[in-house]
């Protein structure tokens, strides 16, 4: 089929080179649905892209749409494609494992051999991402929300997702949650939902510590029972280092040196480690991992199911999301939205809008 529309795209060309510019959209195919794009967030490994062209060896080579954070509205559906009426509000799971390869076997999809995985620069040609005003997707990486949820809320569905994924990993290793002091290292966008999603676990005792007052401000909206600012009183932190530590679960989701030296130093003998954040390669003391028999675990993505739970939970609000969203901006100021997202004294998650109006 031919093009017959054109769209507006945030597209990265290079570290802080960001255009909106326009390309074609072709019709939605056999088991396809053209979305009219919503809400997007900008989420950390974008920052990383926009920042400094790349993280650890994942770099953008060659210009890529952004973003794999998005909700739109239906706006046409392809043949053969059932149950998702034009206006019907969508969160879109960007992660499409192969099926086929020796993980997927394994049933560990996330570990695809030949995963393809919206707004990514792991691949060459990189996955191009949803930071446009319309998109044609698969029919099956659709999920449907209730009309009382926002447009926004429903683009918080993939890093709830990541969250969810990492509790679930850590409930495999600790086993039940309620009755461990847990620690949230980050108060982020993805700190903050983590914290959610171990609170919805049935977590209670969470300190959650940051270098922000803005963000710990958020985290005790969001549930925490006790909040610490590292950058001005880490000496809060010293009486949970006595006895070779006292807590007993850390998520680390900031992925600074400074806050895995201190988890070290904080977490109990034979306690467990969550790395949530990422970065480049960096130092640890790998000392105390031996002496203190630490589990130090990886987490990253999330299952198929996962993230359709995230989207169940955000459209009934049995986890709000609206706490951690700070900023919207419109998709022409795509380079602001991103130098704000930057500076996290202002803002946690800031979203893209999109006009989605097609242009014939």
């Amino acid at each position: 089929m031919e093009p017959t529309m054109r769209t507006r795209v945030a597209r990265l060309h290079a570290a802080r080179d960001l255009r909106v510019e326009e390309q074609e959209v072709a019709p939605p195919g056999p088991g396809e649905v053209l979305v009219r794009m919503a809400a997007g967030g900008i989420c950390g490994s974008d920052l990383h892209y926009y920042h400094d062209g790349g993280f650890g060896p994942v770099r953008v080579s060659e210009p890529i749409i952004a973003g794999h954070e998005g909700s739109g509205r239906v706006a046409e559906t392809g043949p053969g494609v059932e149950g998702l009426a034009p206006g019907t509000l969508v969160a879109v799971n960007p992660s499409q494992p192969c099926g086929a390869c020796e993980y997927c076997r394994r049933d560990m999809p996330i570990h695809c051999l030949e995963m393809r995985f919206i707004g990514s620069a792991m691949r060459m040609p990189h996955e191009q991402g949803m930071f446009r005003d319309l998109f044609v997707v698969p029919a099956a990486q659709l999920h449907p929300f209730p009309a009382e949820a926002t447009e926004a809320e429903a683009a918080c569905s993939e890093p709830l997702a990541v969250c969810l994924h990492a509790v679930a990993r850590a409930r495999e290793l600790a086993g039940d949650l309620a009755g461990l002091r847990i620690m949230v290292m980050g108060a982020g966008p993805i700190g903050l939902l983590v914290l959610a999603a171990a609170r919805h676990a049935s977590a209670r005792d969470i300190i959650v510590t940051d270098l922000t007052d803005a963000a710990l401000a958020r985290a005790r909206d969001m549930g925490a029972s006790e909040t610490v600012n590292v950058a001005d009183k880490a000496e809060a932190l010293e009486p949970l280092t006595a006895d070779k530590g006292r807590i007993d679960l850390i998520f680390d989701c900031s992925a600074a040196a400074p806050a895995l030296r201190s988890a070290f130093a904080l977490i109990r003998p034979r306690g467990t480690i969550l790395q949530v954040g990422v970065t480049g390669d960096m130092t640890f003391p790998l000392n105390a991992l031996v002496g203190k028999e630490i589990t130090w675990r990886g987490t990253q993505r999330f299952e198929q199911a996962e993230f359709a739970e995230a989207a169940r939970l955000i459209g009934g609000r049995e986890i709000d999301v609206r706490p951690i969203i700070s900023h919207s901006l419109p998709l022409e100021k795509a380079r602001e939205a991103f130098e704000l997202a930057l500076d996290r004294s202002l803002a946690c998650k800031v979203q893209l809008t999109f006009a989605g109006e097609e242009q014939r």
